[in-house]
């Protein structure tokens, strides 16, 4: 899952472990079987989306483009199969 941020933090407990300014927020699942390969393709992937907003206001610049940050946090539960139950 993306979210575009103009700011945003993770926070366990009071301390903060992570904060970024314009940017994204990444929910990354992992599971068995993911590579190395798939990670690499998956982060060109995100920094090339067309996700901000250019001066004309139109989706037309990437994380790349805008020089933003990325917050990537673990979400194992992404990875649950529903196929049963």
């Amino acid at each position: 899952m993306l979210q575009r941020t103009s700011n945003a933090s993770v926070t366990v407990g009071y301390r903060t472990i992570g904060k970024i300014k314009d940017g994204v927020v990444i929910l990354l699942g992992i599971k068995r079987g993911d590579s190395t390969k798939d990670a690499k393709l998956l982060a060109q992937k995100i920094s090339r989306f067309r996700m901000f907003n250019d001066k004309g206001n139109k989706m037309n610049l990437s994380l790349v483009d805008i020089s933003g940050e990325a917050l990537v946090v673990s979400q194992f539960t992404l990875c649950a199969d529903t196929k049963r139950g």
